[in-house]
């Protein structure tokens, strides 16, 4: 299939019919043309000095918020309440922790300064959001940060600077996405740590389906500060 070249429209092809993953290329970061790829199961990333380009995996990598794999080892972090975890506190922070982490790894990263920028400009709007680790120093030592839209939550990326701090806020994320009655996270690409903590794959043809489902049932659009965590119900 040719791979569609994107237009100042803010329109995209079928998904379920991209080869390699691939749905188009070009266009631009602009929230609105964000909000909609997400919406169709779309999302970009791409390397610098290339055009943006828009994928959507098959299989696609998802996790069922009360699928979630708690090791024995977490569990007792969580009995001795080792981190803090707080929600849409410092996004800013947390997003470029991730870049950080990304360009210490290696010279290239799909997380540029437009990308931030957009994100942050999603946050803003309620719907790009954050979970933010803390330790007993009240260092910011982990976190995560997606979008969430309908009963879906899209994950981006997630770090850490203190051992299972990024776990710690993920499996957080995951109680609190349940007790807010979220169907459905979005893992996107397949990676081991993600399915160590319960990712499964699924066609996307099935993905499409559950978010087409899930994606325009009512959640209220705004920050989380107001989300607490408190433990596990241990």
């Amino acid at each position: 299939m040719p791979i569609y070249q994107l237009t100042d429209d803010y329109e995209f092809p079928d998904p379920d019919g991209a080869e390699d993953g691939i749905v188009a290329i070009g266009g631009d970061l602009n929230p609105e043309r964000i909000i909609l790829a997400y919406m169709q199961g779309i999302f970009p990333w791409y390397n610098p000095n290339e055009p943006i380009i828009w994928w959507s995996p098959n299989p696609r990598c998802v996790l069922f918020p009360p699928e979630v794999k708690i090791s024995k080892s977490m569990r007792q972090l969580f009995k001795k309440q080792l981190y803090k975890v707080t929600f849409d506190q410092q996004f800013t922070a947390v997003i470029q922790n991730c870049a950080n982490l990304r360009y210490e790894n290696r010279e290239d990263t799909w997380l540029n300064n437009k990308m931030i920028e957009s994100y942050t400009l999603l946050h803003k709007m309620g719907i790009a959001h954050s979970v933010e680790v803390w330790n007993d120093q009240n260092e910011l030592v982990g976190g995560l940060y997606g979008l969430a839209m309908g009963k879906c939550f899209f994950g981006e990326s997630m770090f850490f600077t203190q051992a299972n701090a990024s776990k710690y806020g993920f499996i957080a994320l995951t109680q609190k996405l349940i007790e807010n009655d979220y169907e459905l996270i979005d893992c996107q690409v397949h990676n081991s740590h993600l399915e160590s903590m319960g990712a499964t794959m699924i066609p996307r043809d099935i993905f499409l389906s559950l978010l087409d489902t899930h994606i325009g049932e009512e959640v209220k659009v705004g920050q989380w500060t107001d989300w607490t965590f408190e433990n596990l119900n241990l």
